[in-house]
């Protein structure tokens, strides 16, 4: 009896110990690189890019030489650039539809300064910095003074800065153009810094895409690594308990609108620098493209879930299928096309990818 009670007692302590290794093996089994690829934002452009590079690469000779290689980057630069901002206010949330429209206004205040004012191009380049981190902190403050959907406040500073811009240039040039930059001072030593380019094997490449680097690798940064990324993320997904937890969402959110305002100077800056004069109605409808290359980039409409590495390679699909049905000399109007089935395919995929990253992370 005593032999049967100690067998039956050393069945139970072994049973135990097997539940208690299966529980402490399954605490510890590492993620899988597949799961860990799932959940990450940016897998699906990252595909989709591989498959467009791939794609003209196969049907064009210019695709993979040096210089389509440069002309595919710069086409993809400035799009990223504001790609990225936008991303984050996403992320955050919200919506800037005067994105595309503040690349010709910060651009206009600062030709119009330099060649109607006279001022030196760096002093007009801080003064037009100044008017886009203004705008940039209204359109923040009065969404979140108002309640109203920022879709609906940034759709009238659109309308707004349109109108200026139109008004303003007529009223001091006659036309609806400024132009002239290149006689300026102070218009060499700023060029060289937002307009110029890099010798790499004797191809020009611009250095607006090593600003677009630049941007992508501390933006990536900021969201990941730092408190102000993770109130990004707070605030765009569960804004109430972000309140209720401390996060300040007001300040957030304003600061997110300002660096919106931020990238579009950039890109008006090396645009008027770049080409030494702009259009009154530049900019405009491009605020969508930067949308789209946010949600290419694994960016949600709804706010909570996104990668400003993902928004990056979203405008690098933009600059690649660009230039490549321009070599594969097809009309261009099939672009636009492609956009269609692109941002459809990727509320699919991001949605998707949501879901299992929300089954993995469980």
């Amino acid at each position: 009896m005593s032999v049967t009670t100690s067998t039956s007692g050393s069945g139970q302590e072994a049973d135990k110990g097997t539940v208690r290794s299966s529980t402490q093996d399954e605490r510890l089994a590492q993620v899988g690189l597949a799961q860990r690829l799932i959940v990450r934002p940016e897998i699906g452009a990252a595909l989709g890019a591989l498959v467009v590079f791939v794609f003209f690469s196969v049907i064009t000779e210019q695709f993979l030489t040096l210089g389509g290689v440069a002309t595919w980057l710069d086409d993809a630069s400035t799009l990223g650039i504001m790609a990225i901002a936008v991303a984050l206010l996403m992320i955050g949330g919200e919506f800037d539809l005067s994105a595309g429209v503040m690349t010709a206004s910060t651009a206009l205040v600062t030709a119009l300064l330099a060649t109607q004012a006279g001022l030196n191009v760096w002093l007009a380049l801080l003064v037009s910095l100044i008017f886009a981190l203004g705008v940039g902190a209204f359109n923040g403050w009065l969404v979140m003074r108002t309640g109203l959907p920022s879709f609906i406040v940034t759709l009238g500073t659109f309308l707004a800065l349109q109108g200026l811009n139109l008004g303003v240039t007529r009223l001091a040039t006659g036309t609806v153009q400024v132009s002239g930059m290149r006689a300026t001072e102070g218009y060499e030593s700023a060029g060289l810094f937002f307009a110029s380019t890099i010798d790499i094997f004797g191809q020009p490449f611009r250095i607006s895409v090593v600003w677009w680097i630049l941007l992508t690798a501390l933006a990536a940064f900021v969201l990941v690594r730092t408190r102000f990324g993770n109130w990004i993320f707070a605030v765009g997904g569960a804004p109430t308990s972000a309140r209720a937890v401390g996060v300040p969402l007001v300040r957030t959110k304003i600061l997110l609108f300002m660096t919106t305002a931020f990238a579009g100077w950039l890109v008006g800056s090396i645009n008027i620098l770049r080409f030494a004069s702009v259009q009154a109605n530049q900019g405009i409808g491009l605020e969508l493209q930067f949308i789209i290359a946010a949600v290419v980039g694994g960016c949600l409409l709804t706010g909570g879930f996104g990668s400003a590495v993902g928004a990056a390679i979203g405008a690098l699909i933009f600059g690649m299928a660009r230039q490549g049905i321009i070599y594969a000399q097809w009309d261009s109007d099939w672009f636009m096309l492609f956009l269609g089935v692109l941002l459809l395919a990727a509320v699919l995929v991001n949605n998707s990818l949501r879901r299992r990253a929300e089954r993995v992370r469980r």
